[in-house]
């Protein structure tokens, strides 16, 4: 039996409409719930973490090891929530000194994407592979490095931001108040935004692949331009890292073959005079988040 097998722990993801839950035993979750994420700031999250985390430990008294998945950026020593947008009241929260207090153990607190790739890396579409970029393309679009089956944080633990890369100086401003980043002309909700304004309705994101699938004109320049800037990211992610196998996941994924085959072709022909792109599906889902953050907790005890 292995080492991972033989490991229990709680992972919990936040996120800005629901809060999911589970037990990470070995290789299976255990136990998954979900619940709505409280809106009336961030001391009932925590309040309704720790609840679930108590009674998860009241069926899995063994499931020592705590961790917990947000979205948005985190302190240095990764123990407070810098700001997470889409959860009300979630700036500058100490999320681990809050958790901590009300559970009487430790806490592991890590960035949802990396958790994401980390469960993806070890359990999903990267698996046996030594080294691998998660990349989530959702309202946003994030990433997460995986380096010997260790997360890749950098100095300042900001490595992954791939959706605050300048690809389009002077572009849109994204919500972190940067003109042309990636995630302001590529994610779904730049997508949508771009639809809606070029055919004077509002337009969701399914359905302007939906239309350019048909051949409407400016949906299929619309998605085909935003594919074109995730392709080019990642072939210069190739160039940077050669990583041996790009994972992306999130909400725009599920549109399809559409999305993987514009991003595919735009990284071979971006990365074509260096080194082959590969990209894999995400195998993970809804559950990613949760079993990355187990296992960020398993690998801060190790």
């Amino acid at each position: 039996m292995t080492q991972a097998a033989e490991q229990v722990s709680i992972g919990v993801d936040v996120g800005g409409t629901k809060i999911a839950s589970g037990v990470l035993r070995g290789e299976e979750l255990h136990d998954r719930q979900v619940q709505p994420t409280p809106e009336t700031g961030w001391e009932a999250v925590l309040d309704a973490v720790a609840a679930r985390v108590r009674a998860l430990q009241e069926q899995h008294p063994e499931a020592v090891r705590v961790g917990v998945g947000v979205p948005g950026p985190l302190n240095v020593e990764r123990t407070r929530v810098r700001f997470a947008p889409n959860i009300y009241g979630f700036t500058d929260v100490p999320l681990v000194d809050g958790l901590e207090e009300r559970l009487g153990q430790r806490v592991v607190l890590e960035n949802d994407a990396k958790a994401a790739a980390l469960a993806e890396a070890h359990l999903g579409a990267a698996r046996g592979t030594s080294s691998s970029v998660y990349v989530t393309v959702s309202t946003g679009i994030g990433a997460g490095i995986v380096l010997g089956g260790r997360l890749w944080r950098g100095r300042h633990g900001i490595a992954g931001e791939l959706g605050h890369l300048t690809v389009v100086p002077g572009g849109p401003v994204s919500g972190a108040g940067l003109d042309g980043a990636l995630e302001a002309v590529a994610s779904g909700t730049a997508i949508a935004r771009d639809a809606s304004y070029a055919l004077n309705r509002d337009v969701s994101t399914a359905e302007a692949f939906a239309l350019a699938a048909q051949g409407h004109p400016a949906a299929r320049r619309i998605v085909d331009r935003a594919l074109k800037y995730i392709g080019v990211a990642l072939a210069d992610l190739q160039k940077l890292l050669d990583p041996e196998v790009f994972v992306l996941g999130g909400g725009v994924a599920s549109v399809g073959d559409a999305f993987f085959g514009g991003i595919q072709a735009a990284a071979d022909e971006y990365a074509a005079a260096f080194a082959p792109v590969t990209i894999r599906r995400a195998q993970l889902g809804t559950e990613a988040g949760v079993i990355g953050a187990a296992l960020a907790a398993q690998q801060e005890e190790t």
